[in-house]
């Protein structure tokens, strides 16, 4: 789908298409907090700006939507059942689009033991809530069920326990790491996390069972992991509406002082459109700019500009962009998919990086002939004094180091790390 998006439309159709979908997202988000539209508007926007780290052209922006709606569907279900019907085709198109999908199980089970908890301690009848248990237990069931329909059938039920599982992943990968909260970029998010506890703490905001289950669940695996603190977002920003002083206030009801404000919504919402379209035109004009500031263009125009050896050791960061330019003439190491690749390769490129023990048998192991790395990374400094490689590029952002005669180096690495025969005295 990317594809032929970016074949048709290059990085234009692509930014605004993941636009379209995070912002049906937050668009259903915001029918979900209730109150003054004002309020849910700014409690939105609040949400958009703790979750933007992880926004991008990828297909987690789907699990992002997708998310926002089965939360509707299931609050929105509580009056309407028959709402609910539409979760099972939906959940069957999500898990076909992004691995993700394992959220919605996780957050109807949590919904579940929420509703649980409330008949427990007395807050719900259990004539009111049975049927919307069992409504909820059915769908769990259906959706269960429906998960082997994916191209790589029951395998698919594993991936979400081995990806979580994975050291490698949580090595190399940004957005699995905990948010620094020193940088600024997670400011938002620490903002959204204070006025969770101080809506908690508020008389405003009685949440229940099936709402504060959800919410721990997500908050916790936010704090874990930067790529959750969406789907935190999206559970925890209509308790912060809710909480706000003007929640009270009749969502339906037009304000008192009112002739000013149809002028006033409309005037920000065409602000609001300027700005997006100011920064779509913006972000397409300096494409450039920013793929030579992530990664190294100069470096790959440099090799595909010569003949040089086609087995390249690539940091972990740019092996996508290393593939999408130079292949099929050379191949990289690794590259972002490193749950297709598992723990055992992404373990050997970091004994690599890191200059672990037996790092130079890898580059042999795996016949490596060139090297494309940070220049300060400890690799690069220790390549470039070793008399068995040479640096052929250099600039601020990559190195590039060839192997000298590769083949027999190769051969005579191997034959030293055979284990010598013993002798007799």
């Amino acid at each position: 789908m990317f594809y032929e998006l970016w074949k048709q439309g290059g990085a234009a159709a692509l930014i605004v298409f993941s636009s379209i979908i995070a912002t049906a997202g937050f668009m259903l988000l915001y029918l979900r907090c209730r109150g003054s539209r004002y309020w849910a508007a700014a409690a939105t926007v609040l949400g958009a700006l703790a979750s933007a780290p992880s926004w991008g052209v990828r297909p987690q922006m789907f699990t992002f939507a997708f998310t926002s709606l089965l939360l509707w569907l299931v609050e929105s279900g509580e009056a309407r059942p028959r709402l609910l019907l539409w979760i099972p085709p939906l959940f069957l198109l999500w898990l076909n689009l992004h691995a993700g999908f394992a959220l919605g199980p996780a957050l109807l089970l949590a919904y579940g033991v929420g509703l649980m908890m409330e008949t427990a301690v007395g807050n719900t009848p259990w004539q009111q809530a049975r049927p919307i248990m069992l409504r909820v237990l059915s769908l769990l069931v259906v959706c269960l069920a429906l998960v082997p329909l994916n191209p790589s059938g029951l395998q698919l039920y594993r991936y979400p326990f081995d990806t979580l599982r994975s050291s490698g992943m949580r090595s190399f990968i940004v957005e699995w790491f905990s948010p620094d909260f020193h940088l600024s970029l997670y400011h938002p998010f620490l903002l959204v996390w204070l006025l969770v506890l101080a809506a908690l703490a508020s008389r405003r905001w009685r949440p229940r069972g099936r709402v504060v289950v959800p919410l721990l669940f997500t908050a916790f695996a936010a704090l874990d992991a930067v790529r959750h603190i969406p789907i935190f977002v999206l559970v925890a920003i209509p308790g912060i509406a809710a909480a706000l002083p003007a929640a009270r206030a009749d969502r339906g009801a037009r304000p008192v002082s009112s002739r000013f404000r149809p002028l006033l919504s409309a005037a920000i919402v065409v602000l609001i459109a300027l700005f997006a379209l100011l920064n779509w035109v913006s972000l397409v004009r300096n494409q450039d700019a920013r793929e030579a500031e992530l990664f190294p263009k100069s470096a790959v125009s440099f090799l595909l500009a010569g003949n040089y050896p086609p087995r390249i050791f690539v940091y972990y960061d740019w092996g996508g962009y290393a593939i999408w330019k130079l292949y099929p003439e050379c191949r990289v190491f690794v590259d972002g998919r490193a749950d297709l690749y598992g723990d055992d390769l992404l373990d050997q490129f970091k004994t690599v990086v890191r200059l672990q023990t037996g790092w130079r048998d890898v580059l042999d192991r795996w016949q490596v002939q060139a090297v494309l790395v940070p220049p300060s990374s400890a690799v690069a400094q220790a390549l470039l004094v070793d008399p068995n490689w040479r640096s052929v590029f250099s600039d601020s952002k990559a190195i590039i180091l060839l192997r000298m005669h590769p083949a027999i180096q190769i051969a005579e690495n191997s034959k030293r790390s055979l284990p010598r025969p013993r002798t007799r005295e």
